[in-house]
Protein backbone atom coordinates (compact mmCIF):
# COMPACT_ATOMS: atom_id res chain seq x y z
CA UNK A 1 0.00 0.00 0.00
CA UNK A 2 1.48 3.34 -1.04
CA UNK A 3 1.62 5.93 1.72
CA UNK A 4 0.98 9.63 1.06
CA UNK A 5 1.52 12.54 3.42
CA UNK A 6 -0.75 15.55 3.02
CA UNK A 7 0.32 18.76 4.81
CA UNK A 8 -2.35 21.47 4.86
CA UNK A 9 -2.10 25.17 5.60
CA UNK A 10 -1.49 28.51 3.92
CA UNK A 11 1.11 29.29 6.59
CA UNK A 12 3.36 26.56 5.17
CA UNK A 13 3.03 27.69 1.57
CA UNK A 14 3.61 31.34 2.46
CA UNK A 15 6.65 30.64 4.60
CA UNK A 16 5.13 31.78 7.89
CA UNK A 17 5.97 28.38 9.33
CA UNK A 18 8.43 25.70 8.29
CA UNK A 19 7.05 22.21 7.76
CA UNK A 20 8.31 19.66 10.26
CA UNK A 21 5.94 16.82 9.42
CA UNK A 22 7.73 15.48 6.33
CA UNK A 23 11.06 14.54 8.02
CA UNK A 24 9.21 13.15 11.03
CA UNK A 25 6.93 10.93 8.92
CA UNK A 26 9.86 9.68 6.84
CA UNK A 27 11.60 8.65 10.05
CA UNK A 28 8.44 7.20 11.59
CA UNK A 29 7.83 5.03 8.54
CA UNK A 30 11.47 4.05 8.25
CA UNK A 31 11.47 2.71 11.81
CA UNK A 32 8.71 0.34 10.72
CA UNK A 33 10.35 -0.73 7.48
CA UNK A 34 8.04 1.46 5.41
CA UNK A 35 8.60 4.27 2.94
CA UNK A 36 6.75 7.37 1.83
CA UNK A 37 5.34 7.28 -1.69
CA UNK A 38 4.70 11.00 -2.00
CA UNK A 39 4.08 14.19 -0.03
CA UNK A 40 1.67 16.94 -1.02
CA UNK A 41 1.39 20.46 0.36
CA UNK A 42 -1.97 22.21 -0.01
CA UNK A 43 -3.26 25.55 1.25
CA UNK A 44 -6.50 26.18 3.10
CA UNK A 45 -8.65 25.65 0.02
CA UNK A 46 -11.47 23.16 0.50
CA UNK A 47 -11.65 22.13 -3.15
CA UNK A 48 -7.91 21.51 -3.41
CA UNK A 49 -7.86 19.56 -0.15
CA UNK A 50 -10.82 17.45 -1.31
CA UNK A 51 -9.09 16.78 -4.64
CA UNK A 52 -5.94 15.55 -2.86
CA UNK A 53 -7.99 13.28 -0.58
CA UNK A 54 -10.00 12.01 -3.53
CA UNK A 55 -6.81 11.15 -5.44
CA UNK A 56 -5.48 9.11 -2.53
CA UNK A 57 -8.81 7.37 -2.11
CA UNK A 58 -9.11 6.43 -5.78
CA UNK A 59 -5.49 5.20 -5.87
CA UNK A 60 -6.00 2.98 -2.83
CA UNK A 61 -3.36 4.81 -0.82
CA UNK A 62 -2.86 5.13 2.91
CA UNK A 63 -3.25 8.88 3.52
CA UNK A 64 -1.77 10.69 6.52
CA UNK A 65 -3.09 14.25 6.67
CA UNK A 66 -1.82 16.98 9.01
CA UNK A 67 -3.64 20.25 9.59
CA UNK A 68 -6.91 22.06 9.05
CA UNK A 69 -9.21 20.13 11.38
CA UNK A 70 -9.87 22.99 13.82
CA UNK A 71 -13.04 25.06 14.11
CA UNK A 72 -11.90 28.39 12.65
CA UNK A 73 -13.07 29.50 9.19
CA UNK A 74 -9.72 28.70 7.58
CA UNK A 75 -9.84 25.07 8.77
CA UNK A 76 -11.55 23.20 5.94
CA UNK A 77 -10.15 19.67 6.13
CA UNK A 78 -13.17 18.10 7.82
CA UNK A 79 -15.49 19.56 5.19
CA UNK A 80 -13.13 18.55 2.38
CA UNK A 81 -12.94 14.98 3.65
CA UNK A 82 -16.74 14.76 3.73
CA UNK A 83 -16.88 15.98 0.13
CA UNK A 84 -14.12 13.60 -1.01
CA UNK A 85 -15.87 10.59 0.53
CA UNK A 86 -19.33 11.82 -0.51
CA UNK A 87 -20.68 11.68 3.04
CA UNK A 88 -22.52 14.24 5.16
CA UNK A 89 -20.69 16.06 7.93
CA UNK A 90 -22.25 14.94 11.22
CA UNK A 91 -21.59 15.48 14.92
CA UNK A 92 -19.66 12.52 16.35
CA UNK A 93 -21.20 11.76 19.74
CA UNK A 94 -18.06 10.33 21.35
CA UNK A 95 -15.87 13.05 19.88
CA UNK A 96 -18.20 15.71 21.26
CA UNK A 97 -18.19 14.07 24.71
CA UNK A 98 -14.38 14.13 24.79
CA UNK A 99 -14.32 17.85 24.00
CA UNK A 100 -16.91 18.65 26.67
CA UNK A 101 -15.01 16.54 29.20
CA UNK A 102 -11.85 18.51 28.45
CA UNK A 103 -13.28 22.04 28.29
CA UNK A 104 -16.60 21.96 30.17
CA UNK A 105 -18.81 24.96 29.43
CA UNK A 106 -16.07 26.47 27.27
CA UNK A 107 -16.67 23.66 24.76
CA UNK A 108 -19.95 25.29 23.68
CA UNK A 109 -20.86 26.46 21.17
CA UNK A 110 -17.65 26.51 19.09
CA UNK A 111 -15.14 23.92 20.27
CA UNK A 112 -17.62 21.11 19.73
CA UNK A 113 -17.55 21.92 16.02
CA UNK A 114 -14.27 19.97 15.98
CA UNK A 115 -16.35 16.82 16.49
CA UNK A 116 -18.15 17.27 13.16
CA UNK A 117 -16.74 14.49 10.98
CA UNK A 118 -17.77 12.66 7.80
CA UNK A 119 -20.49 10.15 8.58
CA UNK A 120 -19.04 6.84 9.82
CA UNK A 121 -15.65 8.28 10.78
CA UNK A 122 -13.70 6.67 13.62
CA UNK A 123 -11.66 8.59 16.18
CA UNK A 124 -7.90 9.03 16.50
CA UNK A 125 -7.10 9.71 20.18
CA UNK A 126 -5.33 12.97 20.99
CA UNK A 127 -3.05 12.55 24.03
CA UNK A 128 -2.61 16.31 24.51
CA UNK A 129 -6.14 17.71 24.87
CA UNK A 130 -8.51 14.87 23.89
CA UNK A 131 -9.79 16.73 20.79
CA UNK A 132 -9.76 13.71 18.52
CA UNK A 133 -8.65 13.37 14.95
CA UNK A 134 -10.58 11.08 12.63
CA UNK A 135 -10.24 8.30 10.09
CA UNK A 136 -12.34 7.45 7.05
CA UNK A 137 -11.23 4.25 5.38
CA UNK A 138 -7.48 4.45 4.88
CA UNK A 139 -7.41 8.25 5.23
CA UNK A 140 -6.37 9.63 8.61
CA UNK A 141 -6.63 13.26 9.71
CA UNK A 142 -4.77 14.84 12.62
CA UNK A 143 -4.06 18.44 13.71
CA UNK A 144 -1.20 20.49 12.36
CA UNK A 145 0.49 20.91 15.75
CA UNK A 146 3.43 18.46 15.85
CA UNK A 147 3.05 17.75 19.58
CA UNK A 148 -0.42 16.39 18.82
CA UNK A 149 0.01 15.12 15.27
CA UNK A 150 3.06 12.96 15.80
CA UNK A 151 1.80 10.68 18.60
CA UNK A 152 -1.53 10.45 16.78
CA UNK A 153 0.15 9.33 13.54
CA UNK A 154 2.23 6.85 15.52
CA UNK A 155 -0.98 5.46 17.02
CA UNK A 156 -2.52 5.09 13.56
CA UNK A 157 0.42 3.14 12.15
CA UNK A 158 0.86 0.89 15.18
CA UNK A 159 -2.85 0.29 15.87
CA UNK A 160 -4.36 0.17 12.40
CA UNK A 161 -1.48 -1.08 10.26
CA UNK A 162 0.83 -3.41 12.20
CA UNK A 163 0.45 -5.88 9.33
CA UNK A 164 2.27 -3.44 7.03
CA UNK A 165 5.36 -3.20 9.24
CA UNK A 166 8.28 -4.76 7.40
CA UNK A 167 10.90 -6.60 9.44
CA UNK A 168 13.16 -6.84 6.38
CA UNK A 169 12.94 -3.42 4.72
CA UNK A 170 14.85 -2.56 1.55
CA UNK A 171 18.50 -1.62 1.89
CA UNK A 172 20.62 0.74 -0.19
CA UNK A 173 24.28 0.37 -1.06
CA UNK A 174 26.09 3.43 -2.39
CA UNK A 175 29.13 3.96 -4.57
CA UNK A 176 30.82 7.19 -5.60
CA UNK A 177 32.57 7.34 -8.97
CA UNK A 178 35.22 10.06 -9.15
CA UNK A 179 36.64 11.42 -12.40
CA UNK A 180 35.90 13.40 -15.52
CA UNK A 181 32.98 11.40 -16.82
CA UNK A 182 29.26 12.02 -17.23
CA UNK A 183 26.12 10.05 -16.53
CA UNK A 184 25.74 9.60 -20.27
CA UNK A 185 29.05 7.70 -20.43
CA UNK A 186 27.74 5.24 -17.86
CA UNK A 187 24.20 4.95 -19.17
CA UNK A 188 24.74 1.57 -20.88
CA UNK A 189 26.13 0.12 -17.66
CA UNK A 190 23.17 1.49 -15.69
CA UNK A 191 20.67 0.03 -18.17
CA UNK A 192 22.46 -3.33 -18.15
CA UNK A 193 22.40 -3.42 -14.35
CA UNK A 194 18.67 -2.68 -14.25
CA UNK A 195 17.99 -5.36 -16.87
CA UNK A 196 19.95 -7.97 -14.92
CA UNK A 197 18.36 -7.12 -11.58
CA UNK A 198 14.59 -6.57 -12.05
CA UNK A 199 13.02 -4.67 -9.17
CA UNK A 200 16.18 -2.73 -8.39
CA UNK A 201 15.89 0.99 -7.70
CA UNK A 202 19.00 2.66 -9.12
CA UNK A 203 19.73 6.31 -8.43
CA UNK A 204 22.38 8.56 -9.97
CA UNK A 205 23.36 11.90 -8.43
CA UNK A 206 26.06 13.85 -10.28
CA UNK A 207 28.14 16.69 -8.81
CA UNK A 208 30.30 19.14 -10.74
CA UNK A 209 32.68 19.27 -7.81
CA UNK A 210 34.50 22.37 -6.67
CA UNK A 211 37.62 23.67 -5.02
CA UNK A 212 37.33 21.24 -2.12
CA UNK A 213 36.13 18.12 -3.94
CA UNK A 214 36.50 16.58 -7.41
CA UNK A 215 33.78 15.96 -9.94
CA UNK A 216 31.88 12.77 -9.13
CA UNK A 217 28.67 10.76 -9.46
CA UNK A 218 27.04 9.03 -6.52
CA UNK A 219 25.12 5.83 -7.32
CA UNK A 220 22.59 4.09 -5.10
CA UNK A 221 21.38 0.50 -5.41
CA UNK A 222 18.18 -0.10 -3.43
CA UNK A 223 16.17 -3.28 -2.99
CA UNK A 224 16.26 -6.48 -1.00
CA UNK A 225 19.72 -7.10 0.41
CA UNK A 226 20.61 -9.83 -2.08
CA UNK A 227 19.29 -7.89 -5.06
CA UNK A 228 20.97 -4.61 -4.11
CA UNK A 229 24.28 -6.31 -3.25
CA UNK A 230 24.34 -8.19 -6.55
CA UNK A 231 23.60 -5.04 -8.54
CA UNK A 232 26.27 -3.07 -6.68
CA UNK A 233 28.94 -5.70 -7.40
CA UNK A 234 27.89 -6.04 -11.04
CA UNK A 235 28.07 -2.28 -11.52
CA UNK A 236 31.43 -2.03 -9.77
CA UNK A 237 32.93 -4.82 -11.88
CA UNK A 238 31.66 -3.11 -15.03
CA UNK A 239 33.40 0.08 -13.97
CA UNK A 240 36.65 -1.78 -13.32
CA UNK A 241 36.44 -3.46 -16.71
CA UNK A 242 35.39 -0.55 -18.93
CA UNK A 243 36.34 2.59 -16.97
CA UNK A 244 39.61 1.72 -15.25
CA UNK A 245 40.64 5.39 -15.12
CA UNK A 246 37.76 6.26 -12.78
CA UNK A 247 38.17 6.08 -9.02
CA UNK A 248 35.62 3.96 -7.18
CA UNK A 249 34.83 5.15 -3.66
CA UNK A 250 32.55 2.79 -1.69
CA UNK A 251 30.28 4.96 0.49
CA UNK A 252 28.03 2.16 1.79
CA UNK A 253 29.13 -1.12 0.22
CA UNK A 254 27.41 -4.47 0.78
CA UNK A 255 28.91 -6.77 3.39
CA UNK A 256 31.78 -8.91 2.19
Amino acid sequence: MNITLLVIGDEILRGKRQDRHLPFVIGLLGERGLGLHQARFVGDDERQIAAAIRDARHNGELLLSCGGIGATPDDRTRQAAAAAFERPLLRHTEGEALIIAEYGERALPNRVLMADFPQGASLIPNPVNRVAGFSVGNAHFVPGFPEMAWPMLTWVLDTRYPHLHNATPPVEFRLRVVGTTSEGDLLDLMEDTLARYPGLQLSSLPSRGGADRPRHIEFGFRGTEGLAAGAYRHFESGLARDFADLQRDPLAPPPA
